[in-house]
């Protein structure tokens, strides 16, 4: 391992590291403060009154996906490619036409949606009384769209401790503003104002950023003209268009059939447990994101250092994903209860099931679609998008109306498998890739087996419910930490490559230093 990873492979794989590491922390920490504000929000407004705003912001989420054409990825892919290449003078015209095309789709979203308000609370959500709510929440698409390319080009700069510095901005604002405004009486329509205005202030301070990041990467003039700028763009991005608008609609699609086949209590425990569930996306998020520079990086003629760095890649996203998959799961009761109290009695199931998601990290769930979108094969990545359209919009009615929530989560995870299937699929036969599938399983394995010892500890010691989530948590990352140098998952080859790429990382080296430590003298045990 240590011979493949050297040169080119393995500055993309210190880059990747450290960019997964700004990202996952940003993520992480504005991911908790936004899961205060909205555990907040729902204890102060109660189910029905939260399942009303999180109807108010269906509709504009809906068109907000319209707004991408394809352009995020494509700005992420251009600058990290660009950069390789050393032609950073084309880099401010790349970003300059994403937003300035993102910013006018924006601004049309924004009156489409803010004209036909009365029309969508009527038709598409049959509660007419959601009008008004709707007009509020419809403001931010228009700054919603600068935020995001803004954020994507910081990615493709390498940039990403920016990236984590504007999401805990426009984080901040939400929870600062949403709750003070509806301590103060505003309720519902306080809560949308300050989502509003926490993407107001979060486009502001990317723009800000990106322009000192920006100015000194003029030295010679392009020769490209802004056409071929925005061909480029286009040609890449269209693909991946149609995808997102696919794959951007299914929550969408989603809660449009709640609003149809359930009750707004029941909407709002489904919300409650895909806002815990978010943990997960904290890590798998910034995993894919900091992927797809990675590859748009490798030379596309090197196939064996593309085939080393997916199976590398796939392999230790399993390590990281599966054990918190298995852990929201083993504590869903609990820290449903714990958070949200005993009002959302539905939410701990939802959350269980919705979760067995990403069981499909070993095979290539995560890190597929950044492979095709990488390399270039963003038409690959349309034809995946599609089949898990296509299932989930034929399963989803059936089973949502038969079985409610739990109904249409089970077609959600039916259609990603579908998708994921035809994923490795052509990995397999068109590029060759080859997954390890004997580690793998072993991995899935060793996740399972270290939930034991956590489920005796809840059976055989009943306590409070924080001290149960606490101690089982710390038991299970303790029990999965010794066994995976055992079975040998990683081996002292591979932990001492972590230590030099982690080691570069330095907010990190305070909590890697011992663990590796730790993992290291258990395989140095083992070795004869």
């Amino acid at each position: 391992m240590c011979k493949l990873l050297k040169d080119e492979l393995t500055t993309v794989v210190e880059d990747s590291a450290r960019g997964s590491f700004f990202l996952i922390s940003g993520t992480a920490l504005s991911t908790v403060i936004m899961a205060i504000a909205s555990i907040l929000i729902a204890r102060l407004l109660g189910p029905d009154l939260y399942g009303q705003y999180t109807l108010a912001l269906v509709v504009p989420q809906l068109l907000f996906i319209f707004t991408d054409l394809g352009i995020n990825n494509g700005v992420i892919k251009f600058t990290a490619s660009l950069r390789a290449k050393g032609e950073i003078y084309r880099m401010p015209d790349i970003i300059k036409y994403g937003l300035l095309l993102k910013a006018s789709t924006g601004l049309a979203i924004f009156i489409i949606n803010y004209t036909l308000a009365d029309l969508f609370a009527a038709v598409f959500l049959q509660r007419p009384d959601l009008a008004f709510y709707i007009r509020i929440s419809s403001i931010a698409v228009a700054f919603q769209v600068i935020s995001t390319t803004t954020t994507s080009a910081f990615v493709g700069l390498d940039k990403a401790e920016y990236n984590a510095l504007t999401l805990n901005i426009q984080a901040i604002a939400k929870t600062v503003t949403s709750i003070a405004l509806v301590l103060i009486g505003l309720s519902v329509a306080g809560a949308l104002m300050g989502y509003v205005a926490s993407y107001i202030i979060g486009a502001a301070a990317s723009l800000l950023i990106l322009f000192f990041l920006l100015r000194k990467s003029r030295t010679v003039k392009n020769e490209h003209s802004p056409l071929d700028e925005l061909k480029t763009l286009v040609r890449y991005g269209a693909p991946l268009y149609l995808s997102l608008l696919l794959i951007g609609f299914i929550p969408l699609y989603q809660n449009l059939l709640l609003a149809i086949f359930t009750t707004d209590a029941d909407i709002g425990n489904y919300k409650a447990a895909t806002n815990f569930a978010t943990l997960i996306t904290v890590v798998t998020i910034p995993i894919t994101t900091a992927l797809l520079p990675a590859f748009s990086k490798l030379d596309a003629s090197a196939t064996e250092k593309i085939k080393t760095f997916l199976k590398l890649v796939n392999k230790y996203t399993t390590i990281l994903v599966l054990p918190i998959t298995v852990l929201i799961i083993l504590f869903s009761n609990h820290v449903v209860e714990i958070i949200y109290g005993s009002t959302f009695q539905s939410a701990p199931l939802f959350l269980a099931t919705h979760s067995l998601l990403y069981f499909l990290v070993g095979f290539g769930y995560l890190t597929l679609t950044s492979f095709f979108n990488g390399l270039g094969e963003t038409k690959t990545t349309l034809k995946i998008s599609s089949i898990t359209f296509l299932v989930l919009a034929i399963l989803s009615p059936i089973l949502t109306s038969t079985y409610g929530v739990l109904g249409m989560i089970i077609a959600f995870l039916v259609a990603n498998i579908a998708g994921t299937a035809l994923s490795a699929y052509i990995a397999r036969s068109s590029f060759k890739i080859e997954f390890d599938t004997k580690l793998i399983a072993k991995v899935y394995l060793v996740a399972i087996l270290s939930g034991l010892p956590s489920i005796a500890l809840l059976y055989f010691l009943p306590h409070s419910q924080l001290f149960n989530v606490v101690a089982g948590g710390l038991l299970y990352i303790f029990v999965y930490m010794t066994l995976a140098p055992i079975t040998r998952i990683v081996n002292s080859t591979e932990l001492q490559t972590a230590s030099r790429i982690l080691q570069k990382i330095k907010p990190l080296t305070p909590v890697t230093t011992p663990l590796l430590k730790y993992l290291k003298k258990i395989s140095s045990y083992l070795e004869p």
